[in-house]
């Protein structure tokens, strides 16, 4: 790591390979094809490929293929190397001076107090609010649970509705909302953030107060199924099940007794053992 470490702060040294570094650590463990980073990011193919070269030889990316298609993703290992170096030998252990976030960690402060939930997508209309909606039925108790978009739909989408109302959920106190009324004074502040569409992963959040643990949980967007009214409904049913699947899994955490590193490799892998459902 002595050696490798000044590769890799050169090699993020360059705006478009630290934004692709960026972009990839937004989305893990998603695996990324090439043509949706160029397409996000406005690359040019040939120039995309020398990007990733390089971040692939300073060992920060890692290339997989599937079928004819090669997919990128964060060597997150690695990534965990290099900040442990930076922070073990660089800034000597300190954590007043490499940790100025709070870390969520077990004790008997946390046993009895209530997390604070945002989920994200993009408009706010279907994903995110099966995700609020479904979180606050099972665990009302333990979560205070939002959701927000990054641009918000003026209304929510008529089929998640009825998706929500089938399941025996209370819709009336539902609204589409901006992420921005989670950034002004006076936001509550969240100790988790999910994005679950890729669209919303895909753009620049905001840096959240207080460094809350973050996850991506991407999934296809119902609101674009095509077909018949039937075929349509199925979509959202699917995306229900799928979201009320992860929600039941990260409620069932025993969150009040992990620190950061557990509960950030635990919502991790509740979006690895589906990552199907958003490739």
């Amino acid at each position: 790591m002595e050696t490798l470490a000044p590769t890799r702060l050169a090699t993020l040294g360059h705006p478009q390979r630290l934004a692709i570094f960026r972009l990839l650590m937004r989305r893990y463990p998603d695996r990324i094809p090439a043509g949706e980073v160029a397409e996000v990011l406005g690359l040019k193919p040939s120039t995309l490929s020398a990007y990733l070269a390089a971040l692939m030889q300073a060992g920060l990316v890692v290339q997989e293929r599937s079928g004819t298609s090669l997919r990128y993703s964060i060597d997150m290992t690695e990534v965990r190397r290099t900040f442990d170096y930076l922070f073990n030998d660089c800034c000597r252990g300190r954590p007043d001076i490499c940790a100025p976030f709070p870390t969520l960690t077990g004790g008997p402060d946390m046993a009895h107090r209530k997390y604070t939930v945002l989920f994200i997508c993009v408009g706010n209309s279907a994903r995110s609010i099966f995700a609020e909606t479904i979180l606050r039925d099972m665990a009302g108790d333990r979560f205070t649970v939002y959701s927000a978009g990054t641009r918000p739909s003026s209304e929510l989408n008529p089929f998640a509705l009825d998706v929500l109302r089938a399941k025996g959920h209370d819709v009336s106190p539902l609204r589409a909302k901006n992420v921005s009324e989670f950034t002004c004074p006076g936001a509550p502040a969240l100790d988790f953030v999910f994005t679950v569409c890729d669209t919303a992963a895909n753009e620049e959040c905001p840096a959240w107060e207080g460094q809350p643990v973050s996850a991506h949980w991407g999934m296809p967007d119902p609101v674009k199924a095509e077909g018949t009214a039937a075929q349509k409904s199925l979509a959202f049913q699917e995306a229900y099940g799928a979201l009320r699947n992860r929600i039941t899994a990260f409620a069932a955490l025993p969150i009040e007794t992990l620190d950061r590193v557990s509960l950030q490799a635990a919502v991790d892998d509740i979006a690895r053992q589906s990552e199907g459902l958003g490739a």
